[in-house]
């Protein structure tokens, strides 16, 4: 590990196959924290490469625990997080959202690193129950139209950095990882993306696969559908900026989709807009964000999309996906 950092210390970048090696061998345990916080530090200290990024994705996917659930054609709503705009969990509501417009999801996530309210943090905080049980989690499916893939019990690999990152408490390039790593390999994806940069490399990257994507990255800096500015979506065949009125939806003050302080404040948020108390500017969010997924998975307009999301979550087929999930939690 010494050679790699310094190596990259000065200025060079590592190729593909010297990222993956780097990354199997943390997971064997062979280099110190120490070693490994540097490691992490190198890389919020400049950009990551494609060659990199390719390297990691392919260590972790390599050595994750597979789930085969390809008879349910789902998609991953997942961001990469790191944006510092403290929202509430969209991504995390509009997959429910989508699972209650009849689109299965299999959501990919894990604890907060640089916040505290990340999508496992509120999940178990309700009572989810997380399980990497193949048989789980096609029951989930099944009967509630969604899974929950909590990422350290898919990649236990990892379980050395982990600690690490946490002592961090900032973004590392595990967050532009998780969305690239979903044990399940969902053959549909909404991935938000906190610049430009990395919207681009990603899109370089699932151009390579067979997936149905829409990447998001909002001009004012968040990795979703946030409306309060103008926001870039790129598909396989098309790049574009919508504003919030091209989506017939409102543009929203940024202090009216803040999350909550603390996981309880983050639940109750939750859990009020699940119900269908959430405020206009909230539903609104979430009728943007899981409208692209529902457009996604099934081919239609984002138009089309959005309103599919509003019957949803109005009609309390989202809560009702959520409640079915919990109860198989019991």
């Amino acid at each position: 590990m010494k050679d790699i950092i310094n190596k990259l210390s000065s200025h060079n970048t590592l190729s593909k196959d010297e990222a993956k090696e780097v990354l199997l061998n943390i997971s064997k345990g062979k280099y110190n924290n120490s070693h490994i916080s540097s490691f992490l530090t190198i890389f919020m200290m400049r950009n990551i490469t494609l060659e990199e990024l390719q390297g990691f994705k392919e260590a972790l996917l390599e050595l994750c625990i597979k789930i085969d659930l390809s008879d349910y054609n789902t998609i991953d709503l997942c961001g990469t997080g790191g944006d510092n705009k403290d929202t509430f969990n969209i991504s995390t509501l509009s997959a429910f959202v989508t699972a209650g417009a009849k689109v299965n999801v299999s959501k990919h996530g894990n604890y907060g690193v640089s916040s505290s309210c990340g999508s496992s943090n509120v999940l178990e905080f309700l009572g989810i129950k997380f399980s990497n049980n193949k048989d789980f989690l096609k029951k989930s499916i099944e009967k509630s139209g969604i899974c929950i893939l909590h990422a350290p019990l898919f990649h236990p690999a990892m379980k050395n950095v982990a600690p690490i990152r946490k002592e961090l408490g900032l973004k590392t390039f595990f967050n532009i990882l998780g969305p690239l790593v979903n044990p399940s390999f969902p053959k549909n994806q909404i991935v938000g993306v906190f610049n430009l940069e990395l919207a681009r490399i990603y899109s370089y990257l699932f151009q390579k696969t067979n997936k149905n994507y829409a990447i998001i990255h909002s001009l004012d800096g968040y990795d979703e559908i946030s409306l309060t500015g103008n926001v870039k979506i790129i598909t396989r065949n098309e790049e574009n900026i919508f504003s919030p009125q091209d989506l017939s939806l409102q543009k929203l003050n940024s202090k009216s989709i803040n999350g909550g302080e603390t996981i309880k404040e983050s639940a109750k948020i939750f859990m009020n807009i699940l119900q269908n108390k959430g405020t206009k500017s909230q539903n609104q969010v979430i009728f943007a964000n899981a409208g692209l997924a529902i457009s996604t998975a099934l081919n239609i307009s984002i138009e089309d999309g959005i309103e599919k999301a509003k019957e949803a979550l109005k009609s309390n087929k989202a809560f009702e996906a959520f409640n079915k999930l919990k109860n198989l939690s019991e």
